[in-house]
């Protein structure tokens, strides 16, 4: 487990990982490929009735393009980086746990339909979900907008909106911190590689969280 650490905090390639550890590059790559699942997050199955969810959508690079889509937020990397899947994740407001982690999508899917064909949606039930303003449409709750020839919005819905966005930073944070695990800046994994590697680190992220 501690190789499979250190593949996805350094993302070194196998080849420089294995000498580290005293084996071989094939011995290396056995472990990633055996352990790298074992350590993925499980969704929560039940939730509060009082708890309240955020969802997001993060993008992760990846060097396997059948799974990804370049994406504008990588324009200006370098050609295998433009390449990206979307991932939606669910982070309980409370605990800053994250709860759920949809299968990846190609980068250029909007938040709107990665939310639904992601899983993510199924896999929170009826729980109180709040989101950005990219969900708009989807159920969720999201920040107040101006009607059409509104110039500004009431003072309540500002103050709503302010306290929206506060609870929506705690998402924001996580994924700052999940992205100190360089191994979602540019992942070599192919297939469900980069969807183990997104799952294994929240999991990391949650029992750092919890001791």
């Amino acid at each position: 487990m501690l190789l499979v650490a250190a593949y996805c905090r350094a993302n070194l390639t196998l080849r420089q990982l294995a000498p580290l550890f005293g084996i071989s590059k094939s011995a290396a790559d056995r472990i990633v490929d055996r352990l790298g699942p074992a350590l993925v997050l499980q969704p929560r199955k039940q939730f509060r009735k009082d708890s309240v969810l955020i969802v997001d959508g993060t993008l992760a690079p990846t060097r396997d393009h059948t799974v990804a889509e370049q994406s504008k937020n990588y324009r200006y990397a370098t050609n295998h980086q433009r390449y990206a899947t979307n991932h939606q994740a669910v982070i309980d407001a409370d605990t800053r746990l994250v709860v759920a982690v949809g299968r990846p999508l190609p980068g250029n899917r909007n938040d709107c339909k990665a939310w639904e064909l992601s899983g993510a949606r199924a896999a929170v039930g009826r729980a109180t979900v709040i989101a950005d303003g990219g969900y708009r449409g989807t159920g969720l709750l999201i920040p107040h907008r101006r009607d059409p020839g509104q110039t500004e919005l009431p003072a309540w819905k500002e103050e709503h909106n302010a306290s929206h966005r506060q609870v929506r930073a705690r998402a924001e944070r996580t994924f700052a911190r999940m992205k100190t695990w360089k191994i979602l800046r540019d992942c070599y994994l192919k297939g469900d590689g980069v969807h183990h590697a997104m799952l294994g680190i929240a999991r990391l992220q949650n029992l750092t969280l919890t001791g």
